[in-house]
């Protein structure tokens, strides 16, 4: 039965490099796709991306998708052995920035939540912890670490295992 994974972590603990580990884990899963929810709309986004494809391996084909992640998986179904959806914390933003209210993105992350477990190919998904800091001081920050942490409720109760990444290593929740 395929699996449902979420990784999680703060900035630079090696949660994208650990959904690939995982992804290429198993060597009868041959077609490994990955989501990206990156969007290059400045310079400094246009090198992060550039990173994340130079060290991702040649096998990976790579669907971009800012906004409608259930479709995007849906469209892999009888084509993926197992896909990489990094991340939900551009996705959340990018829903913000299409002007969605928080009803509506609190409604698209459980839509996303049963797409990501009904899949049938495992689904790595890859996510930012960002409550763990001070409180942020404007409306707009708050908002988006408070649709983001529920988001991510919302994804790990619906997944088998929950990763917390930490210094560059995966440490099991669930």
């Amino acid at each position: 039965m395929p699996t449902l994974t979420l990784i999680t972590g703060g900035s630079r603990s090696g949660k994208s490099t650990h959904a690939i580990t995982l992804a290429t884990a198993d060597p009868a899963a041959t077609r490994h796709y990955f989501i990206a929810t990156a969007e290059a709309l400045d310079d400094e986004m246009r090198v992060r991306i550039a990173h994340h494809q130079a060290t991702r391996p040649s096998t990976f084909v790579t669907v971009e998708e800012p906004v409608r992640l259930p479709t995007a998986i849906a469209a892999l179904a009888g084509r993926a052995d197992v896909a990489v959806l990094d991340c939900l914390t551009l996705w959340v933003s990018n829903l913000i920035g299409k002007g969605f209210d928080d009803g509506a993105i609190l409604a698209q992350a459980g839509t996303l939540a049963a797409a990501l477990r009904q899949a049938p190919f495992p689904m790595i998904v890859v996510t930012d912890e960002v409550g763990w800091g001070i409180v942020p001081d404007n409306p707009v920050a708050r908002r988006f670490r408070d649709l983001l942490g529920w988001t991510n409720q919302k994804v790990a109760h619906a997944a088998d295992r929950v990763i917390l990444m930490a210094a560059g290593y995966p440490l099991r929740l669930k």
